[in-house]
């Protein structure tokens, strides 16, 4: 009996000696990325650059840059982050280094002035766009390339208010950026004068994804008008979906589709796994 309680004994210790619960882990800093501290039009605000997980790998090689407007750590970088490393992972886009804008008085900062009195009166602070563009262009990206290996491409995304900014750069600047995505643009702005002036200006510029969602009125008038407009010439890919997104549901489900039409692949596998690019394509112009 002894013998035998003993040997119960030496089990249950052994057993709880391999149950026992490890150390408290060591917890430490998540860093993605860098940020700075910069300032314009009197608001100081946050430039995110979060590098692709291969940059320190090879001291060599060079990356292209998407520039993500509203990309504040409290607004869409996370989300442009997660996105561009599932592209990633698919092989959907190529990797990039992700610049995040942020932004603090949206009206003020991505439109133009407005002529409409309601607009006005619900935005007063509203059109100093050309001067957040100006500084965008001119100051952020030739700091961003000069710390940074980039390799000369630079990509626009914004959606909404952005997205018309991302449009109206298009138009005006188009020599910034590589290509260009305007989600959901905003154009019923100032009474849809940018794609009046887009459907006046007939040209070949950069590569242009753009999108319509649920938007209806002045905004999908806006959009059709840009679309009808653009010549066979010039490299677009519009997405039309009024039928199943919401202007609230619109960035999270086509900022998946527009890098991948931005930023191509070689990979032969992405219909078999529903990559598809759902939109009207045309022209053949080199990037």
């Amino acid at each position: 009996m002894i013998v035998r309680m003993a040997v119960a004994l030496l089990v249950g210790a052994v057993l709880l000696a391999n149950t026992a619960p490890d150390p408290a882990p060591e917890y430490t800093p998540l860093t993605i990325g860098d940020t700075a501290r910069v300032t314009v039009l009197d608001a100081e605000r946050e430039i995110n650059v979060v590098l692709p997980a291969d940059y320190s790998k090879d001291a060599e090689r060079t990356w292209p840059i998407i520039v993500q407007i509203d990309g504040g750590q409290t607004q869409d970088l996370m989300m442009g982050v997660g996105v561009r490393n599932w592209n990633r992972l698919w092989g959907r886009s190529k990797d990039a280094i992700l610049v995040g804008i942020e932004t603090k008085d949206r009206q003020r900062e991505l439109l133009p002035p407005t002529s409409e009195p309601a607009q006005q009166e619900r935005f007063p602070t509203a059109g100093e766009g050309e001067v957040f563009r100006a500084w965008l262009i001119d100051t952020i990206l030739p700091a961003i390339n000069a710390r940074y290996r980039t390799n000369g491409e630079a990509f626009l995304v914004g959606e909404s208010a952005a997205g018309h900014f991302a449009l109206e750069t298009w138009l005006k600047r188009p020599n910034a950026f590589t290509g260009y995505a305007a989600i959901s643009p905003s154009l019923q702005w100032d009474g849809q004068s940018l794609s009046k002036a887009i459907a006046a200006t007939p040209g070949k510029r950069p590569t242009l994804y753009f999108s319509l969602a649920d938007e209806g009125g002045a905004t999908k008038e806006g959009v059709l008008r840009v679309a009808a407009s653009l010549s066979h010439e010039q490299k677009w890919c519009f997405s039309d979906r009024r039928a199943d997104l919401k202007h609230s549901t619109a960035l999270h489900g086509l900022l998946p589709e527009a890098l991948q039409y931005l930023l191509p692949t070689d990979a032969d596998w992405l219909e078999e796994y529903g990559f598809v690019l759902r939109c009207d394509q045309s022209g053949s112009g080199e990037r």
